[in-house]
């Protein structure tokens, strides 16, 4: 078993100076914590595997494609491989669990 606190993660990402820090990688998935303070900019380019993102604390809107949502704590959103997407109108500090499968190359 692997089992992890999200505060030692937040703080072993802090240590590393960035905003994505991939904790797990198995055969099948990979999951890491991204950060992204209030007012910042999301620099993601689309993706080559599928993955989950799983709001854990802060608000912010996420487009996908074409589509835009809001998200804050509990959301969960899937974004398929290859499709564009980006968060923005981050109004709270916005950390969420990412979940690649396949892992993240």
């Amino acid at each position: 078993m692997k089992a992890f606190r999200l505060d030692d993660l937040e703080a072993e990402r802090l240590a590393n100076d960035g905003a994505y820090l991939q904790f797990l990688r198995e055969r099948n998935m990979s999951v890491g914590l991204y950060a992204l303070d209030a007012g910042a900019l999301d620099p993601q380019s689309p993706h080559g595997q599928d993955e989950v993102y799983f709001v854990v604390s802060g608000r912010a809107a996420i487009t996908v494609g074409e589509e835009t949502t809001q998200v804050a704590r509990g959301s969960v959103v899937y974004v398929p491989a290859g499709v564009p997407h980006r968060f923005h109108h981050i109004s709270e500090d916005l950390r969420v669990l990412v979940v690649f499968s396949p892992p993240e190359a």
